[in-house]
Parts: C-alpha cells; structure tokens; sequence
C-alpha cells in the first residue's frame, strides 16, 4: 500500500503551475515604462532631428496604435493556442526588435517598419498578460473574498509606469534617443528571460463536461476555440458598448487640444491636465474600486459612464461661451469626469471577462476587448474629427462633438450593463 506524498512534496509542483501575481503586476509596470520612456518623444525626434513633416511623423504614429490595437484580437487567439509563456516572452522579443529598428532608423521606411514591429509586440503582451492575471483573479475569488481586485491593481501599476516613463526618458533623452531605445530593449530582453524563467509553461485549458457522467474534464485549447469569442453575441455587444469607454479616454489626446485652444489656456495647461490624470488615477482607483464592489456592477457601469457623459455634457454647454477668467477649468472638468468615470468602468470590465470565458482561454476575449476599443477610436475620431473645426471658437456649433460623446456614453450606459455575462447554473 503506498502513502500519500506529503504537502511539502506537492507544493512547489503546485506553484510553478500557478501565475504570480506580483510579476505580473511588476511586468505591467516595467512594461509601461519601457513604453512610454521611448514613444512619447517619437514625434519630436522625427521632427527636430530628421526634419520629417506632420505627414510623416502622422503616419508612423497611426501605424504603431493600429498595429496594436488592431493585432490584440490575433494576439489574444495567440496566447490561447501558444500559452500565456510563450507568447509574452514573443512579445517581449518582439518589441526589442522594434526597438532595436528605431534605434537604427534614419529614413521614413525604418521609422515605419520599427513602429510597427513595436506595435505587434505590444498586441502579443498584453492580452497575456491579461488572462494570466485572469487565472490569478480566478483563484484569489476561490479563496478569500473581499480582496482588492488585481485589475485594480494593474490600472495603477500601469498609470504609474506612464507617470515614471516619460521622466525616465527625458533624462535619457539628454545622452540621446538612441540612449533612451537601447535601454528600453535591454530592459525587455530581460524581461523575456524573466518570463521564460518564472512563467507556468502550460497551455491554458478548456472545461467540457465528460459524455456519461458529467464530470469536467481538462481540454486544450483549439484553433476554433480560440475563437470562439466572436460566437458569444452577448460577449460582442458587451464589447462594442464598452469600448466608447476608450473612446471617451482617448479625448483626453484628441478633443483635449481642441478645448485647450478654444478657451485660451496657456500652452503648459496640457501637461498640467495630464498630471492630474495620472494622480487622480494612482490615488483614486483604489478606493474607486472598493466602492464600485459594494456597489455592485449594473449602478457601477451606469455611474462610470454616467460621469464620463456629463463631463462631455459640461463641455458642450461651456463650449458656447467665451472664455472665462479661469480658462482651464472646462478642460479640468473634462479630464476630472473621463478619468473617474473610467475608473469605475475599466477594472470591473476587465474582471467580468473571467465570467464570460466561463473556464475557457481568455486571451482572445481579452484581446477582442481592447481591438473593439480600437476600432471604436478609428471610427469615433473619424466622425469628430470634422465636428472639432467647428469646437475652436465660440459659438453654438462648438458643442456639437460634444454633446455626441455625451450621446456615446449614455448609450453604453444604459444598454451595456444589459449584457453582462449570465449567472452560472
């Protein structure tokens, strides 16, 4: 008769098998800040020291976003037939390599190729990274509750790799950009060792019941299956009414100038509002997320998107004014409205794919998630774009790209939280 192996046996077999959660948090973090110490200050470069046009340095920066976005569905599928391992350690490399064309880029085609490269290897991170985090979640709700979510705590490892990243790059900016690059791909080639090194090697598994006595067995992830989001009607709309939310966020970049222009403020006010974006993030989010869980989801979509609607609502009216004599306060409005309201949407959206994967690879749900978000800000900006000649003086007409954000985010508001994923029999 043999024994039973004792725990102490078991236990690291048990842990290499399970993600951690502080290195995937860690790895948003170092992640962002590779980012954002290098892409910020792409335009500038190609401006001042290679002399390219706005048509140019427009292109490449389009391109990298579409790369992204655009690749997160095929990168979320990815990390579902891969493993998570593998493809974030592909991605990491990925993106050293973009790095590495950047670095050597002295003409608009290299520029191009190392954004785009860049671009991809962000698509193959983070949806990843997001159903590893989904595991770890999954696990922590299986044991004690009450936790703060581990979304939560990825919006703030990464709000403060995006605060941390653009200093960090100036500071390298003054040996050189090339400085900046080389660091950036070292860092993620480290990284890349670091996954393959700490990362569960298995790929993700699938529950279906057994033919005669229903009881669960473990089943690979297939290429159909991979899929198999885009067959969830519920999981698509839920997806296309969510991504106003990234919309609505990406008018901080968009819209933001437009209202900074119109009321006069001083040309340092941008870099203001963003700095009270990112600290309202770091410091709110946290209690934001604790009471959006007493509070339950439905109120909790209803108020984010509710907030984001009537900061735009707010634009719209001030829009139609002259300036006042405190010229920033339409804009910090806006930013104080889109940035809580997103507090209250993106993490409890984030948690809420766990339950519509229902035991199955989240990397392609996670990736349609954010490529619907893309989507939505190509076609979103397109329609804007036009309405925000008309949002730079004064005038009625300056309300309207606004009052059609507050429209977008009323819409999400009310039919959103109509397709949140079903109670489990």
């Amino acid at each position: 008769m043999t024994s039973a192996a004792p725990a102490s046996e078991l236990a690291p077999r048990t842990r290499r098998t399970a993600p951690d959660p502080r290195l995937l948090l860690a790895s948003q973090l170092i992640f962002n800040i590779g980012f954002f110490s290098v892409v910020p200050f792409l335009a500038t470069v190609m401006r001042d020291d290679f002399g390219m046009g706005a048509l140019a340095v427009g292109v490449v920066l389009g391109a990298r976003t579409f790369a992204q976005q655009g690749m997160f569905l095929f990168g979320g599928a990815l990390a579902d037939r891969w493993g998570a391992r593998r493809s974030m350690v592909t991605g990491t490399l990925v993106r050293v390599t973009g790095y590495l064309l950047l670095a050597w880029a002295t003409d608009f085609p290299t520029f191009l190729a190392g954004a785009i490269v860049t671009g991809i290897g962000g698509a193959l991170f983070s949806p990843a990274l997001e159903s590893l985090l989904a595991t770890a979640e999954a696990a922590r709700k299986a044991g004690a509750g009450h936790k703060t979510s581990l979304f939560t705590l990825l919006v703030i490892c990464g709000e403060t790799g995006a605060v941390t990243g653009p200093l960090l790059g100036s500071l390298l900016l003054g040996i050189g950009f090339d400085a900046a690059l080389l660091a950036g791909a070292a860092v993620f080639a480290v990284m890349a060792a670091v996954f393959h090194r700490f990362l569960p090697a298995h790929r993700p598994a699938t529950t279906k019941a057994g033919p005669a006595d229903g009881t669960n067995r473990p089943a690979r992830a297939t290429p159909s299956g991979a899929w198999s989001c885009l067959r969830e009607r519920r999981f698509v709309l839920f997806a296309a009414f969510y991504s106003v939310n990234l919309l609505a966020y990406n008018q901080l970049y968009f819209g933001l100038t437009v209202e900074l222009e119109r009321s006069g403020a001083d040309t340092g006010a941008l870099g203001l509002l963003f700095s009270c974006a990112s600290v309202m993030t770091i410091a709110l989010q946290w209690p934001v997320s604790k009471l959006v869980r007493r509070m339950g989801r439905t109120p909790a979509f209803a108020i984010g998107f509710g907030l984001q609607g009537a900061g735009f609502a707010a634009l719209a009216a001030f829009a139609t004014q002259p300036p006042g004599a405190a010229p920033i306060v339409p804009a910090l409005v806006m930013v104080a409205a889109l940035c809580l309201g997103h507090m209250f949407v993106t993490p409890l959206a984030m948690g809420l794919v766990i339950d519509f994967a229902a035991g199955r690879p989240s990397g392609a749900y996670y990736g349609l998630l954010a490529s619907s978000g893309g989507v939505m800000v190509l076609l979103g900006n397109a329609v804007l774009g036009p309405l925000y000649e008309f949002a730079r003086t004064p005038s009625p007409a300056a309300a309207a790209p606004w009052l059609l954000m507050a429209a977008f985010t009323a819409v999400s508001a009310v039919f959103l939280p109509r397709c949140l994923p079903l109670p489990r029999s």
